[in-house]
């Protein structure tokens, strides 16, 4: 009996402790089922990081915004959401399970006229990121409710992390609480000269070919490479919005944009404007595969509709100089492609660009009558404008170009800051490049509220934003907008990227001359040389505000790298005036030398602000005068007599905007001058020492000044001194071939249509070699491999 009782205690102890055990597994599985926070600091601003289960969103915010989480279970997972708007419950627009247009719409629903208008601007630029959060920008964050910003700073990345966390700490304490959307122009370029690499300072970053140097290499690989992982550099900066590509089929040489593009053929620039995209704003798992939108995400604007690159004898279009985009070849239509098959259709999961950047310019046809809606810029172009939103259905965000609504509104300067607003809102964009001020957007909501009535008003500023919401919840910056310090350096500029980064500076560089095989792959030759490198001038070039640059004295290429390639690098010596002033500089003897080498920049005709093309005397008469890919003066004697566009008088008639007959302005003709006194000074020794020129090309320009005394020509699209020398020094093998045609001479270039791609005249040079679209030279030859099938058998 006793034996019996004992049993039964025995096994009811054991239910019991069962049964504990069992609760304590199912509390620990509930344990682990819910979310966990993590307090990160960067230094100046704390946050949390919270993490929810089976695979949720992260989140992030602020310990001193204000903001709370909400919980929200599921089955066996407690899930976190943040209560941005904290009225204690959870709105749609926060419930990260929900898709993007439902959240978009529903915020949009919720948000004032002033906060929806504050959604519409899209900063001046900012370039002082290392000053942190300033008033002014409180300001404009505060009291124009502004979301979008401009990071024009430096590649300073703790400097980036700590504005970027800073910034998005202080609006999510505000009554609107929207993240910032940090927005950026090409950051990551290697050489410099052009537009963007002397625009930005820090090399914290990847180092890459300009986009013209990554269409050199022909290769989509390397272009979604170069996606995949600048984007996630720029995430890690904090920006989730590329301000590019820039897609502009490059028809007209001398435009002062081309460096920027992809080039003039249209079958290669849509390729590789599709890899652009695609690959920066996808996500991808670690084995490739395409998961969409991610944390990895970058939005990009593709700019600039429907295409910038045919401005009247290459003028640009940021100034008065240069308002007209012409067709004199009636190819209109062809420039729209890179966006229609290249931007616009995307293979992969996110499938077309987020946003779209219209052109300055207005466009005309070759008999001189408008293209569109008239005499005005693309943003107020309802034809234009039409191409996109109706032809092509495109629903996403579309952003004028920077002040439009003040001194670049070509063709609307009689209109109010305010109508400038009404007329652009109206045609079909959403947010305006360049201006901090809420106050002419809400008055152009009144005169939208006037002529169609409260209800139709509101109706189009909650399209526009939803459309602006979108850009910010698909990169995920509603949920967590935060950096950690720590892992964007361990991203940003590591290893593997500088790595990619400078293969894809050798795989773009062209070589288009080798005599004798001058260039062949290394044998320690090199080390044993004696090399000399010139000194260069550039002049003064007028920029932005009534500035201009300092003139310099620079080495044409770095004497610093050099030595590390060479036995020993000489250079000019400075002439010295009585005050001890460098006045010039002296070629040496070079008797001893065993190779020149000179570096050569394209033909300056100055920048996108320094009104190029155009002079104004104190008068204010106006005289046009030609770009030039040439070195030495050139004077237009085969220019059109009559322009094909020009401003409408007061008199009603059409202004000529003919530069016939006038002489180009180069602002480092220098360049030329010492490739001829290093030529001269050869001559001086009786020796025959070899010359090479690197040319470091932002434009394709006129080789006839200097080819036939160089043994080689290597040619870099904004690469650094190293990939260069890498290559003369037979380090790798080249394999860039030319992304653009190079002219025979300007007579070639006259004749030339500024809409049309491949009806340049090239140059032959003294081997017979011409240098047309896809040529290229490695150690065996002219390159005939599957890249130049597939691209120049398709051109013209």
């Amino acid at each position: 009996m006793k034996s019996k009782r004992f049993l039964v205690q025995l096994l009811l102890g054991m239910v019991l402790v069962s049964q504990i055990m069992l609760a304590s597994m199912a509390n620990a599985e509930a344990v682990r089922a819910k979310y966990t926070t993590k307090e990160i600091h960067d230094g100046k601003t704390t946050y949390i990081l919270v993490t929810n289960p089976n695979h949720g969103k992260t989140l992030g915010y602020s310990k001193t915004s204000g903001v709370k989480l909400l919980e929200k279970v599921a089955g066996r997972y407690t899930y976190a959401f943040k209560d941005l708007n904290r009225n204690g419950k959870l709105d749609q627009w926060e419930d990260w399970r929900l898709d993007d247009t439902t959240r978009a719409k529903d915020l949009a629903s919720q948000l004032s006229i002033p906060e929806i208008a504050g959604l519409m601007l899209f900063s001046a630029h900012e370039r002082k990121i290392e000053e942190g959060l300033t008033d002014a920008q409180k300001s404009y964050l505060a009291k124009d409710n502004l979301r979008a910003v401009l990071n024009a700073g430096s590649n300073n990345v703790k400097a980036a992390v700590q504005w970027n966390n800073e910034m998005q700490a202080y609006v999510e304490g505000l009554a609107c609480p929207i993240p910032v959307n940090f927005s950026s122009d090409p950051r990551s370029t290697a050489g410099s000269g052009d537009q963007y690499s002397n625009a930005i300072s820090g090399k914290d970053v990847s180092l890459w070919p300009s986009n013209l140097g990554l269409a050199a290499t022909f290769d989509t690989g390397i272009m979604y490479q170069f996606a995949k992982m600048v984007s996630e550099e720029y995430r890690a900066m904090g920006i989730a919005t590329a301000l590019g590509p820039q897609i502009d089929l490059a028809t007209e040489p001398r435009w002062l944009r081309v460096s920027g593009t992809f080039g003039e053929d249209v079958k290669l620039a849509t390729d590789m404007t599709r890899a652009y995209v695609d690959g920066s704003q996808s996500t991808y798992d670690k084995n490739g595969k395409d998961l969409g939108w991610g944390s990895n995400s970058i939005n990009c604007m593709i700019k600039h509709w429907p295409g910038d690159g045919p401005g009247e004898g290459g003028r640009e279009s940021h100034r008065n100089s240069g308002p007209y985009a012409v067709y004199p070849g009636n190819h209109f239509k062809e420039h729209l492609i890179p966006f229609i098959k290249g931007g616009l259709q995307l293979p992969g999961a996110t499938r077309t660009a987020a946003a779209v950047m219209t052109s300055y310019s207005i466009g005309i046809a070759g008999n001189g009558s408008p293209i569109g809606s008239g005499r005005v810029g693309t943003a107020y172009d309802h034809v234009k404008m039409d191409l996109l939103r109706k032809d092509q259905n495109f629903d996403g965000v579309v952003c004028t170009d920077w002040s439009v609504t003040r001194t670049t509104g070509w063709g609307v300067e009689n209109n109010t800051e305010v109508e400038r607003h009404y007329k652009i809102l109206m045609a079909g964009s959403d947010m305006f490049g360049g201006n901090n001020d809420v106050k002419p957007v809400i008055e152009a909501y009144r005169m939208m509220e006037y002529n169609f009535g409260k209800e139709w008003a509101r109706r189009r500023f909650e399209k526009s934003a939803v459309r602006i919401l979108k850009l910010m919840l698909a990169p995920g910056l509603f949920e967590n907008p935060y950096l950690d310090l720590d892992h964007s350096l361990k991203v940003v500029g590591n290893q593997a990227k500088r790595a990619a980064g400078y293969q894809a500076q050798l795989s773009s560089i062209v070589m288009v001359k080798n005599s004798n095989h001058l260039i062949q792959a290394a044998d320690g030759s090199a080390a044993k040389k004696k090399v000399y490198i010139p000194m260069t001038f550039t002049d003064s070039i007028p920029g932005m505000f009534n500035s201009k640059t300092e003139p310099v004295w620079s080495e044409t290429i770095s004497i610093e790298i050099a030595k590390k390639y060479f036995r020993e690098v000489i250079t000019d010596i400075p002439i010295k005036d009585a005050n001890g002033k460098i006045s010039g500089y002296q070629t040496p003897d070079l008797s001893d030398v065993d190779l020149v080498l000179v570096g050569m920049h394209s033909p300056n005709n100055g920048t996108n602000f320094s009104y190029a093309g155009l002079k104004t005397d104190k008068d204010g008469n106006r005289t046009f005068y030609p770009l030039s890919l040439q070195y030495s003066t050139y004077t237009a004697t085969e220019g059109r007599k009559k322009s094909i566009a020009g401003d409408l008088l007061k008199d009603g008639q059409l202004e000529n905007r003919s530069y016939n007959g006038q002489q180009s302005n180069v602002y480092n003709s220098y360049n030329l001058t010492a490739f001829l006194n290093a030529k001269r000074a050869v001559e001086k020794t009786h020796r025959n020492i070899p010359m090479i020129a690197c040319v470091k090309a932002s434009n394709p320009l006129c080789f006839g000044e200097f080819e036939p005394f160089c043994g080689a020509i290597v040619i870099g699209f904004s690469v650094s001194d190293a990939a260069l020398l890498d290559v003369v020094t037979g380090k790798f093998e080249p394999r860039g071939l030319l992304p653009m045609q190079m002219p025979q001479d300007m007579a070639a270039v006259e004749k030339q249509l500024e809409d049309v791609g491949h009806d340049l005249k090239c140059y032959t040079d003294a081997h017979g070699n011409v240098y047309d679209f896809a040529f290229g030279l490695n150690y065996q030859g002219i390159i005939q491999d599957k890249r130049v099938a597939k691209y120049k058998n398709d051109a013209r």
